[in-house]
């Protein structure tokens, strides 16, 4: 046997992807852990508002949950219309358990969404199909986040609620990157090589998140063909996506201003529809899993330009994270071992087909 070269560049690239992998790592790691480092106090501020729970009644759980729950509804309702199939089951388990591991690890958004769409594969539905619409999905509801400031500005004008002027700018730049990212879907939507660029990144990072399933191949040029049909699928229906995709924020926004009236803060709900989009806005970050510590330091700042005492923000900020933040991540969990439980087979038979 002729001796092993090992100046061959392809055993160098072997040998060097472990070390590119580790490093990658390391840098989000610590990209992860500066960005836990500079939220931190605003952390700490609102963990301490911990005793203080004691003083909201336990019966504004119920509203508050409840509007988180049809909350998610809506986006299970969305996902379900991107997809156009009828099973309940496979798309809130996929979705549910995506969104909770998306808010354990760093920059969780691509790994969240990879394990979403490959559960959606595992349940039967085709792999470009899922990765597809949880995209599309994915555009859809953030161009209406950010879409949400102008029907707050436009009810700020009409009613004259007075609003600090550093908080009306920041929507108004709210506004601007909406019609950005309405671009952005636009293009994505006509055009193929973005989608092709795409599809290339969520099949590396579906491969690298789960690498001891089968890799995954072809996904950007099937994505282009799944892209045709869903466009196709959402022509008639378009209405109800955007109906779907308002309903997953509005009701979150009623779970915030739930938090609200059980702290005892009565602001004006327009103007705390403005606070909280630019909230969300400082959530996306992709710095710390799901935002974490952006999402209270961007409430715990924009609450208090809409009026709200220093306290009564903790106060509600940390109620409002119990119910969207905090208690997803079980609810996930759960979702991923009923999901398990039904389709686990169907993956161990593919695997050994």
């Amino acid at each position: 046997m002729p001796p092993h070269d090992d100046t061959h560049p392809e055993v160098k690239a072997v040998r060097s992807r472990p070390r590119h992998a580790i490093l990658k790592r390391v840098v989000v790691l610590g990209v992860t852990a500066a960005g836990l480092y500079v939220v931190w106090p605003n952390l700490a501020k609102v963990f301490s508002a911990g005793p203080m729970l004691a003083t909201v009644s336990p019966l504004w759980g119920i509203p508050l949950v409840v509007a988180e729950a049809v909350s998610f509804v809506c986006m299970w309702a969305l996902l379900r219309l991107a997809l156009d199939v009828k099973p309940w089951f496979p798309i809130a388990t996929a979705q549910l358990a995506g969104n909770a591991f998306s808010r354990i690890v760093p920059g969780g958004a691509a790994a969240g969404g990879a394990m979403q769409f490959d559960m959606l594969s595992t349940a039967g539905i085709a792999p470009a199909r899922a990765a597809t619409s949880v995209t599309a999905v994915s555009l859809i509801s953030t161009a209406t986040l950010l879409g949400l400031p102008a029907i707050s500005i436009v009810a700020i004008l009409i009613t004259g609620a007075s609003v600090e002027h550093n908080l009306f700018r920041a929507g108004s730049i709210a506004v601007v990157v909406c019609l950005v990212a309405m671009a952005g879907g636009a293009l994505l939507l006509f055009a193929d090589r973005p989608l092709l660029w795409l599809g290339g990144l969520l099949e590396r990072a579906r491969n690298r998140v789960l690498r001891r399933r089968p890799p995954l191949a072809g996904l950007p040029a099937r994505l282009v063909d799944e892209r045709d049909l869903i466009r196709r699928v959402l022509g008639a229906g378009w209405w109800k996506a955007l109906l779907y995709s308002a309903g997953n924020w509005l009701l979150d926004l009623t779970a915030l201003l739930i938090a609200l009236a059980a702290v005892g803060a009565e602001p004006r709900a327009s103007v705390v529809l403005l606070a909280y989009v630019v909230a969300a806005f400082l959530g996306m970050i992709p710095i710390t899993p799901g935002g974490l510590g952006f999402v209270e330091a961007g409430l715990i700042g924009t609450l208090g330009l809409a009026g709200i005492g220093a306290d009564q923000a903790l106060l509600a900020t940390l109620v409002y994270r119990l119910a969207s933040y905090w208690l997803p991540m079980p609810t996930g969990a759960v979702a991923y071992l009923l999901h398990e439980r039904r389709y686990g087979r169907r993956r161990g038979e593919a695997a050994g087909a």
